[in-house]
Formats: structure tokens, sequence, C-alpha cells
């Protein structure tokens, strides 16, 4: 059976969202982050050497980063479901999402969280910044406009990797109302809610 190594508070919730969504059996090992520091248990590290969450494995393969993990679930797991036809062009702008939203779209939320921790001395660096956070989620914003999902009228694995994006920014959100409504539509799918159940507290979900 696939298991799901489960950081709380983590990437991972996504993948026990696709699996709900799939209807695709599985395991959780839960893993809690330091209280202090917030950084994820050792324990993780005899998993995979980088220690970090989500990490699956399935029939004997360890799968690391949440794209990667998204994009077997789908293939080995999804039969077809919750993505382009390979080879469309659909597929193509599906396929792009998955690498943007960890390649581009976490990057300036990112930086807001590490330098917030600095105070003045990240004062510098605040209107770049800004910046690319204002040209980052105005582009998520302005692809949502006048559809439910990424890529029109269905949920697909674009829009759960990309779920974590929105969720991360939604202090921001009420400037971005395609946005803003988008992750408060994913966040009412009933599988959605199946993978709260399952995976724990989950301070993104929500809001």
């Amino acid at each position: 059976m696939l298991t799901v190594h489960h950081l709380n508070d983590s990437r991972s919730q996504r993948v026990l969202w696709l699996l709900e969504e799939l209807g695709t059996p599985y395991e959780i090992r839960h893993y809690a982050r330091n209280a202090t520091t917030r950084l994820a248990p050792p324990e993780l590290m005899a998993v995979h050497p980088l220690g970090k969450s989500p990490v699956i494995e399935d029939d004997g393969l360890t799968v690391i980063e949440s794209g990667a993990i998204v994009d077997y679930i789908l293939r080995r797991h999804g039969g077809g479901r919750l993505q382009p036809a390979a080879g469309s062009r659909e597929y193509e702008v599906y396929n792009q999402w998955l690498h943007y939203a960890e390649g581009s779209g976490m990057l300036p939320l990112m930086l807001r969280l590490y330098t917030g921790r600095l105070g003045e001395a990240a004062a510098p660096l605040k209107p770049r910044i800004d910046s690319e956070l204002a040209n980052h989620l105005g582009y998520v914003n302005r692809s949502l406009e006048g559809r439910d999902y990424l890529l029109g009228s269905e949920l697909t694995g674009a829009d759960i990797q990309m779920s974590f994006v929105g969720e991360a920014a939604r202090d921001l959100r009420v400037q971005y109302p395609a946005m803003d409504a988008w992750v408060r539509r994913l966040q009412a799918r009933p599988a959605y809610r199946r993978a709260l159940e399952r995976g724990g507290p989950y301070a993104l979900a929500n809001g």
C-alpha cells in the first residue's frame, strides 16, 4: 500500500487530498514539527536524506518533491483522472502549473516568510519581494478569472499542486478575488475535508 510520510502544516497535506480525490488506498505515517523551530523532526531523515515532507513510498519506490509526487500518483493510480490527455495542448498548460508552483510561485512567499523574521534588517529587500508577490499572485489571479479551476471547469492535479501557493498567500488574497474564490472552492471539496480529517491539524485550512 502507498505510504505518505506526512508532516503537519506542510505541503504533504495536498498529497493526502489528491489521494482522497482518487479514492486510492494509502496509509499515513505522522511526523510533528518542532514547536520552537518549526523544523521537521530528525526521524524523516531515515526516510530520505533530505529529511523533508512530502515523501511517499510505493511498491518499493521512494518519491520526493510535491510536483513529482502528484505526477507519479496520477500516472500510477489516476487511471486518466485529474489530468488532460498526454500530448494535448491542455496537458502542456497543466504540466506548466505543476512546475510553476514550486519553481516560481512559492519563492516570493518563502522569501517574505524568512525575511519577516529579520525585522528592520529586511527593509532593503521588502520592495523587491513585494513586487514579486504582486507579479506572481497577479498572474495566478488573472489565470483564474472567469473559470472555476486553472484549466477550466474541472479540477486537475494542477489545482492540487498550486493550492499551497494560494493557501500560503491567505493574508494577501483579499487583493486577488479570483484566486481567493478558487482557494475557498478547493477547501470546500469533500475530498479536501476528508484529507484534513486524516491528516490532522493544518493551519492553512479554512482561510
